[in-house]
């Protein structure tokens, strides 16, 4: 009996020790800690999104601002407590909106590997919204029927908008706003703008290069709370911080004619039989560049096929998100003006022009313009087999001779060692190089491609990647194992072929259309490489930070100012009595001199890409249609429509100062009135009369030259620059 009470002592003596050094860990040793838990449990935390900055153009239209919509928004959390988890709701809840149920259920459930698209990437706890588009009924039915609609509200809220004033879209320039997730809440809370589970971001385009700017601060108001819930006084609040705008150098007037000119050009081009294969082009793919010479700031941009961006405003649809993202949508979120790739063709011989000259020949010196070339047993054909005799390097450019240029690249690749080089110059990759290709150009947007250059780096690490393929395909006897042989065996040299081939922008080389405008551009203004910009100016939402964004150069064009102006005059040549010169027919080039160079790029197993590049002293144009034909065929008439737009030339080559869209460059920033408000200038309504002013049709019947180098009305289309 005694030693039962004496266990029963200890056993409560330990209990009592156990439960005060329990008591001493909770109240001393964390007892700030498990305080201040205890605090934040009772506090409150109410969300005011900030107002997101407007992107302007650079008359201080709006391209992207906010309007004030019915927002229809789920909330997750009470959703997945219900028993059927929330599915009797949505179904209601789809019923009053009109939609599918499939469709709603689909905008609340959560983005994971497994989910597919549409789904929620944002925070499970952030109010998920189901349309942006609910009407003042539907909301009231919505609100007065509360318990038929738990977890569901209905209110007024700021969406972003974009207007695409005068017709323009500029959809993959803006880029769209979606929900941040938990992740980017991590990783940016440190940062000088941490993001709270409310806020939408820049997912691209503008929208992501200047999210921080534009985003502005949410205001998050603290309320004591006891445990049930009443607020029993205020903690602390901090307003919300509107986002600056964002001043582009972007004109809506301009980009509206870039974008149809565009569009129409492969319209057109689709009616046109290609005659290697005997069916229409496809004309599947485009973009246009327009840029300031001088600046490098660009006026307009545009890809096709394109999209609207107010798709993704509110969440986007399964359907909409499908045809964005499909096998035969075209990829129009793709960017093709920074993200497009593609042989350039002929518009490359002003780099091996300059290449040449710079390993030693002359470029007055004359050259024999064949019409065939020989290497071995190998031959390459100028265009037609059309032979010009000798000639010098201007004239080369202005008739697009491929033989001169497989000439001088096979010296200078003999002059290297030919297939054995022990240290080669390598003028004509270390020249591209220096024009800027291979790399980005800089351009304040996001996920720019490089490009590439095919040079002997590169050759060495594509040969190592393949070579094993190759050696295993060689074992074929068709045509393509005997290539895949030759790869095998010399795919790690530098061939004669590969020279040739290179000299006139073929083979493995790839640019994309912002860098063919920043290097003409450089020619048009001296030399400069700018990095192409869109951004001009963040302007804080009381008007009174203004930070413009000035222009940037990042190099100098490898050549002296008498080679500069040999190429100028060449490439005026080009536009008065060369490849382009029946396209720019009639164009008043004493006042405004027109510069330009065509180019059709072969690519293996599709049809040819078109391009045409151009520059005046104010402004650079680069247009390029994937399977397009042509450079002076297919985008030629849109190049020189816009340039009709925005000099006001009519179809007689006089200039009317009253319809020119932008005669100059636009230096000034829109006016801010004292409240911060930004001015914009009045936005005409779309008129075809710009576009019809162009004085050549898609025909060359109706104006082509008499020279033997240009287009016959016999010979629509004319390849004037492939390689055979």
């Amino acid at each position: 009996m005694t030693i039962r009470l004496v266990v029963i002592q200890v056993l409560v003596f330990s209990l009592l020790l156990t439960l005060a050094g329990r008591l001493w860990y909770l109240q001393i040793r964390n007892g700030d800690q498990y305080t201040a838990e205890a605090a934040s449990n009772h506090i409150q935390q109410v969300v005011a999104p900030a107002t997101r900055g407007s992107i302007l153009d650079a008359r201080g239209v709006p391209l992207a601002d906010n309007e004030t919509r019915l927002v229809v928004s789920a909330n997750r959390t009470d959703l997945m407590r219900m028993k059927d988890k929330g599915r009797g709701v949505l179904t209601r809840l789809a019923g009053v909106l009109g939609l599918k149920p499939e469709d709603v259920a689909a905008k609340v459930r959560l983005c994971d590997a497994k989910t597919p698209k549409p789904c929620w990437a944002g925070s499970p706890y952030q109010p998920i919204p189901i349309t942006d588009e609910a009407t003042t009924q539907q909301a009231l039915q919505i609100r007065e029927r509360q318990e038929d609609f738990p977890g569901i509200t209905a209110e007024p809220t700021a969406v972003r908008r974009y207007p695409g004033p005068g017709g323009s879209n500029t959809a993959q320039v803006l880029g769209y706003l979606s929900p941040v997730t938990d992740e980017e809440i991590t990783k940016a809370k440190k940062s000088r703008s941490p993001l709270l589970r409310s806020d939408q971001v820049g997912r691209s385009g503008l929208e992501r290069q200047y999210d921080t700017a534009l985003r502005g601060k949410a205001g998050v108001t603290r309320y004591e709370v006891d445990n049930l819930g009443r607020v029993i006084g205020k903690a602390r609040s901090d307003k919300a911080q509107p986002g600056s705008n964002i001043v582009t150098s972007i004109d809506a007037r301009v980009q509206a004619i870039a974008e149809r000119e565009l569009d129409q050009a492969m319209k057109d081009a689709r009616k046109e039989v290609d005659r290697n294969t005997g069916t229409t082009y496809k004309a599947d793919a485009g973009a246009v560049v327009v840029m300031e010479s001088k600046t490098g700031r660009v006026v307009a941009m545009a890809s096709n096929p394109t999209y609207d961006p107010n798709a993704w405003v509110g969440g986007i649809s399964a359907k909409d998100y499908k045809a964005l993202t499909g096998e035969d949508s075209g990829f129009p979120l793709l960017n093709r003006a920074i993200q497009g790739q593609a042989a350039p063709g002929s518009i490359f011989k002003v780099i091996s022009t300059t290449a040449a000259v710079n390993a030693g020949y002359s470029f007055t010196d004359h050259y024999n313009c064949s019409s065939s070339y020989s290497i071995g047993s190998q031959v390459f054909k100028n265009f037609e087999s059309k032979g010009y005799g000798p000639i010098d390097l201007g004239q080369a450019l202005e008739v697009s001779c491929d033989t001169v240029f497989y000439d001088l690249a096979y010296r200078q690749w003999q002059k290297d060692g030919g297939n054995n080089p022990k240290h080669p110059a390598d003028w004509f990759y270390k020249t591209a190089h220096q024009f800027g290709l291979g790399k980005e150009t800089g351009i304040d947007l996001p996920n720019e491609v490089r490009g590439r250059v095919p040079d002997r780096e590169w050759k060495k690490r594509y040969w190592e990647a393949n070579k094993d393929t190759w050696c295993k395909q060689g074992n074929d006897e068709s045509y393509a194992g005997k290539i895949a042989q030759e790869n095998c065996v010399s795919g790690m040299r530098m061939r004669a072929g590969d020279s040739v081939n290179y000299s006139i922008g073929q083979g493995d080389t790839l640019v994309t259309p912002i860098q063919m405008a920043t290097i003409y551009a450089a020619i048009a203004n001296g030399g400069t490489l700018y990095n192409p910009t869109i951004g001009k100016a963040v302007i804080s939402p009381d008007g009174r930070s203004v930070k413009e964004i000035p222009p940037t150069a990042h190099g100098k064009l490898p050549f002296d100012g008498r080679l500069r102006d040999q190429l100028d005059a060449a490439l005026a040549g080009v536009a008065t009595r060369g490849t382009a010169a029946w396209r720019f027919e009639g164009w008043p080039q004493k006042q405004i001199a027109m510069h330009a160079k065509t180019g059709t790029a072969e690519v293996y197993g599709k049809q040819t890409t078109s391009w045409f590049a151009t520059y005046t002293d104010d402004y650079t144009v680069v247009m390029t249609i994937s399977q397009g034909g042509t450079g002076s065929g297919a985008s030629g008439p849109a190049v020189r429509k816009i340039y009709n737009a925005l000099y006001g030339v009519d179809d007689q080559g006089k200039i009317d100062e009253k319809k020119a869209l932008l005669p100059h460059p636009e230096t000034k920033l829109p006016k801010i009135d004292k409240d911060g408000t930004i001015e914009a200038q009045p936005m005409p309504s779309p008129s075809p009369s710009a576009s019809d002013s162009a004085s050549p049709s898609a025909s060359p019947s109706d104006g082509a030259p008499s020279d033997p180098a240009e287009p016959s009305p016999e010979a629509p289309g004319r390849r004037e620059d492939t390689l055979r």
